[in-house]
């Protein structure tokens, strides 16, 4: 056997004697990473071309590490299924043997229903209907997906075979045998020999980006389309196919592949600055990088069509075994109507049905200005003209419906539009460039493939580059001073204008990926106040290094305490700060009456930011907010404490608490951990006891001031589920 280190959290275990392959952990863009490093090779047998790659596949324990998801089975398995061939007929590698999903029995449940929404999306007429689509519509709808699944809407178990595993060794396949150590630990064994696997991420590991990308300073516009994404969910060089709106200087998504909090970071872009996605459809490479939006300190504004959006939320909830309900937890909800111009804070999108193997919809922007409309038009995963025809048209099934809806995609694909990103990706789900070679929109951009383009390809559309930005409408304003303003505000509500408008006269500096902006044990000069950007802080001696975003402020503790910095602050992408002299900061604080309330609850704040709970992305302004109303709460020696009211979070100060489920640890808390996070999510609030193993102190953090605070609810999700599976505990209500 032999094991070799992928990436982060990802092996590959080879066993030649078994004819066993087996991809160890499958986060976003596992199979990238495998082409990356040569494991999947083309090969060619009996005339036929294909892919090499796993045929079998171990999924983590837990679903999220480190705020991504761990398991998307999705890519891997549609590689092994159609680019190895296992599943084509007359393919001479389908040889009737089905990849295997190793793991738990709660992960194989939920890797199954999220495999299947993921290739069908929407399956029963109801489902359909419930979304606001007439009855006549929606059955329509179902004949069209079913053209696309060769008129065969497969169970992931008609597809896949499934391996359970536990701590007593069993059989996968030809001989090998695996058994679960301990959480996210396994073993191995054939012919006597032994490998241990770790899927568990170390403190200082994150999931990895297969693409490597420059820094970008971008300005927000009036009206433009920054381009972010090319690729598809094969491209090992680019990102997925995405954009990014802007819109009167605020910043709108459409679609988050995976690692999309990389590209923002590239751009100079934190994700507490996004004001809404827009969502085309629920594949992976459309898909993996939500959890990058709940990690906001705010609900992010999700606009989609209402069955676009049922077809997603189903597959978040199959793959989390969450609550769908949940999904309004997560992000501000706005349904948009097909075939209408919704109107966006004067950013009008008109989204179209597109025929796909799950719910999708094409999107068209435009807002007015001199001389009429600019418009841009995003072609995400269409069919081609070819394909629709026969599903449509030619399809003895079709009718006159069938022909309104080929009349209405002929209509809006070759809409001319100012800017027209189109998908080129063939096949029988996407695009052909071909479609669009008498199109008269200004440009066309290709996007959606991983090769290279063809000379007549060239001829119809051009490409785009990571962080391009198309102006439609140029900005003749400064967005940042009013982002700057917004910030201010919320941080000091009561300081009246003229005051704020002293603060505001700083200087706003545009500062270089890498600069130090504060340098620990250097008594500072300047309060920084991020207008946009990201920028870390860190502290080697503590091992802390957390993510600050737009609207926080660093550099307070030289006025308030007139201590030097007691970590590093180093800026992460470009950033733009105001730059507020300490004495000015002094003069305001003063002259307002705030320098006691915030030396009162700066060392509160302070706390909270090396903490890994509230220490990341989230904003200055949500940490007052908490710092203000947790209270202390003395712990002796071997008293217990569980969270039988109302929902509440307690992190440990000072001392050791032990985490118990049932009569079994499951955590050993240090200062800065905490417990309590079941009352969050269940009615069930004694889930969990602690137990202090010393004296001890706890901050009390209510449960009400943390609702609507995404990527602390995503947190409290992770922790949940990790101290859930450590004994492989299932719980039979969703949360």
């Amino acid at each position: 056997m032999e094991k070799i280190k992928v990436a982060n959290g990802i092996y590959w275990l080879e066993i030649p004697g078994a004819d066993m392959n087996i991809l160890c952990g499958c986060p976003a863009d596992a199979v990238k990473h495998l082409m990356k490093r040569g494991l999947i090779l083309p090969k060619t047998k009996d005339g036929v071309t294909f892919e090499s790659g796993p045929n079998a596949i171990l999924l983590s324990d837990v679903s999220i590490q480190k705020g991504s998801f761990a398991n998307l089975a999705e890519f891997p398995v549609l590689q092994m299924l159609y680019r190895q061939g296992m599943i084509l007929p007359n393919h001479p590698n389908n040889t009737g043997t089905k990849p295997i999903l190793i793991g738990t029995a709660y992960q194989i449940a939920a890797q199954s229903q999220y495999i299947y929404r993921g290739n069908f999306g929407l399956t029963e007429l109801r489902e359909i209907t419930q979304a606001g689509i007439p009855q006549k519509i929606a059955k329509e709808m179902l004949r069209i997906k079913r053209c696309f699944a060769f008129n065969r809407i497969l169970k992931t178990e008609d597809i896949l075979d499934f391996c359970v595993v536990d701590k007593t060794p069993v059989e996968i396949r030809n001989g090998v045998t695996v058994r679960r150590k301990e959480l996210n630990v396994y073993e191995f064994a054939y012919g006597g020999e032994r490998v241990e696997v770790d899927l568990n991420l170390a403190s200082n590991e994150e999931y990895e980006p297969t693409v490597q990308l420059d820094f970008h300073k971008i300005k927000r516009e009036y009206f433009s389309v920054i381009h972010i994404g090319e690729g598809d969910g094969w491209d090992v060089n680019r990102p997925c196919m995405s954009s990014i709106i802007t819109f009167q200087g605020k910043i709108y998504l459409i679609d988050t592949g995976p690692h999309i909090l990389h590209s923002l970071t590239a751009l100079g872009i934190s994700v507490n600055e996004i004001e809404g996605i827009f969502h085309t459809h629920g594949h992976d490479d459309h898909f993996a990088g939500l959890t990058s939006l709940v990690r906001s300190d705010h609900l992010i504004k999700y606009y989609a069509p209402a069955m676009v959006r049922a077809s997603v939320v189903k597959k978040l909830a199959a793959l989390m075994s969450i609550s769908e309900e949940r999904f309004s937890k997560l992000f501000e909800i706005h349904t948009l109507q097909f075939n209408h111009w919704n109107n966006i804070d004067g950013l009008e999108v008109k989204p179209v049905y597109s025929p796909h193997p799950v719910e999708d919809a094409f999107l068209i922007f435009r807002t007015y200005w001199e001389g009429g409309y600019k418009t841009y038009a995003h072609l995400s995963d269409i069919a081609s003209m070819k394909v629709l025809r026969g599903y449509l048209v030619q399809d003895k099934s079709a009718n006159e419906l069938s022909a309104k809806i080929y009349e209405n995609l002929n209509k809006n694909f070759f809409f001319k539009a100012d800017i027209k990103k189109i998908d080129i990706g063939g096949g029988m789900i996407h695009g052909s460039a071909l479609d669009f070679k008498k199109d008269a929109s200004n440009k066309i951009v290709l996007s959606h493939t991983s090769r290279k383009l063809s000379i007549s390809e060239k001829e119809i559309g051009s490409n785009a580059t990571f962080g391009m930005e198309d102006v439609l409408i140029s900005a003749h304003q400064d967005y940042a001073m009013r982002a700057a303003y917004r910030y201010l505000r919320a941080y000091f509500p009561l300081a009246p204008d003229h005051d704020l408008a002293m603060l505001l006269n700083c200087p706003v500096q545009e500062l270089n990926v890498g600069l130090i902006l504060l340098k620990k044990g250097i008594m500072n000069s300047n309060v920084y106040l991020i207008i946009s950007g990201s920028v870390e802080y860190i502290d080697a001696a503590a091992r802390t290094r957390n993510v600050l975003s737009a609207g926080s402020i660093i550099g307070e503790e030289a006025v308030l305490n007139h201590k030097p910095a007691a970590r590093t602050y180093r800026a992460m992408s470009y950033i733009k700060v105001l730059t507020i002299p300490c004495e000015l900061y002094n003069v305001f604080l003063n002259r307002n009456f705030l320098s006691d309330d915030i030396k009162r609850i700066f060392e509160n704040k302070i706390f909270l930011q090396h903490t890994w709970l509230f220490g990341e992305m989230v904003s200055s302004v949500i940490l007052n907010s908490i710092a203000k109303l947790m209270r202390l709460q003395m712990i002796k020696k071997g008293e217990e404490l569980s969270a039988r009211q109302n929902p509440t979070i307690y992190m440990l100060k000072s001392g050791e608490l032990q985490v118990f489920f049932e009569d079994k640890q499951v955590d050993s808390l240090k200062p800065g951990g905490f417990f309590g996070e079941e009352s969050i999510f269940l009615k069930q609030t004694d889930l969990f006891t602690a137990k202090a193993s010393e004296d001890s102190v706890v901050y009390v953090i209510s449960g009400d001031i943390l609702q609507f605070k995404p990527i602390i609810e995503w947190k409290l999700l992770e922790t949940f589920e990790k101290r859930l599976r450590t004994f492989g505990t299932q719980l039979e209500n969703n949360i």
